[in-house]
């Protein structure tokens, strides 16, 4: 891919955080940013420019119809000097396949993380070293034909901007968090776009988590249409230990994003280092071994908490479910440990979890 370079003077570029800086989650931006644009059948003009807002018609379609998908990843500096991202290849995989149920064009996979890694390799002083931090990295495309007909877009942009982060939750994985089992609220229907990392599904997420908030909880345990299945923990997949450590993961479907997380972990299970298997997970099935001892610990998966421990689940009648002692399970401690060392460079990783970030100039 032929990347055109429009980069910011030296004296115009803002200063990384220092290291004992508060990053927050997702709220700092780099100098630049990747963006090409899809007309004519083809994607074109890749280029890295400086961080900007986009010119935009007020009828472009991704404004009226929500033609637009997303990506988080991750990259963590290691001790060598040299930045890795992790699991990029999945994240391109998994953009396709939102593309596809959004009716979007897809972006080859090598084209989307080469993308990724000459935006990093500009930005490489943007790489925080601080403990719990990552440098999250966020593709995204939206349509941009300026129509107000219902139909797919003929033009698209896609573009790639990067933020220093710390860890989602302030608190980490110390103490486990609450959740809503709503049976009003559903984040998605069969033959929906359930499995697309796309933007209405988040943001018909933000009614519901108010109203998780109304109960003391964090986020929102999401069920089957019918309310007897478990399907995801907010914007995570969710997860419970048994007695023996096994980690439950409920079986994908067309209404469970495919976490990297949770794909992860099924392959180090695959490997033997943990002990993890993909179930359906009833309801009634799962509070009942909540409520006896068989559930020990419970959770969520997702690239940008890793691991969120769930103490108590509590029902809209105001009944409450306590998991274990409601604290942090060390099964689930040992995970996010393991994970996250492998994810810095810690541990070592399986075979093509970590790209190293090459240095073109």
């Amino acid at each position: 891919m032929h990347v055109e370079y429009d980069l910011l003077p030296q004296s115009r570029r803002k200063s990384p955080p220092g290291r004992d800086a508060d990053l927050g989650f997702g709220l700092l931006r780099t100098n630049h940013m990747f963006q090409m644009e899809y007309a004519d059948g083809a994607w074109q003009n890749a280029r890295i420019i400086p961080y900007q807002p986009f010119l935009l018609a007020p009828g472009a379609m991704c404004l009226h119809y929500g033609q637009t998908i997303f990506e988080g990843i991750k990259a963590f500096g290691h001790d060598d000097g040299e930045i890795y991202v992790f699991r990029g290849d999945l994240n391109a995989e998994r953009l396709n396949n939102s593309a596809a149920i959004m009716c979007m064009p897809s972006i080859p996979a090598e084209v989307q993380q080469e993308a990724v890694m000459r935006l990093i390799d500009v930005e490489r002083d943007w790489c925080p070293v601080i403990a719990e931090s990552s440098l999250y990295i966020r593709p995204f495309m939206f349509a941009t034909m300026d129509a107000l007909g219902v139909k797919p877009s003929r033009t698209y942009t896609y573009c790639v901007i990067l933020s220093p982060s710390g860890p989602y939750y302030a608190r980490g994985v110390s103490e486990a968090i609450t959740l809503l089992i709503s049976r009003r609220f559903h984040r998605a229907a069969p033959g929906g776009t359930g499995a697309a990392k796309c933007g209405g599904n988040y943001g018909a997420s933000l009614r519901a988590a108010e109203e998780a908030h109304a109960y003391g909880a964090a986020q929102v345990l999401y069920l089957s249409v019918d309310n007897t299945h478990i399907e995801e923990a907010g914007s995570m997949n969710h997860y419970h230990v048994l007695a023996d450590g096994t980690f439950i993961i409920p079986a994908f479907d067309d209404t469970i994003l495919r976490s990297v997380t949770s794909l992860s972990v099924l392959e180090l299970a695959e490997a033997g280092l943990v002990k993890a298997r993909q179930e359906s997970v009833r309801l009634d099935d799962f509070l009942a071994a909540v409520a006896s001892g068989a559930v020990i610990e419970a959770g969520g998966f997702g690239t940008a908490a890793v691991v969120s421990p769930v103490g108590r689940y509590c029902l809209e009648d105001g009944t409450i479910y306590t998991v274990g002692d409601g604290k942090v399970g060390r099964h689930s401690l040992a995970l996010y440990t393991r994970y996250s060392a492998i994810q810095t460079g810690k541990a070592e990783a399986p075979a093509g979890w970590l790209q190293k970030v090459p240095r073109f100039s």
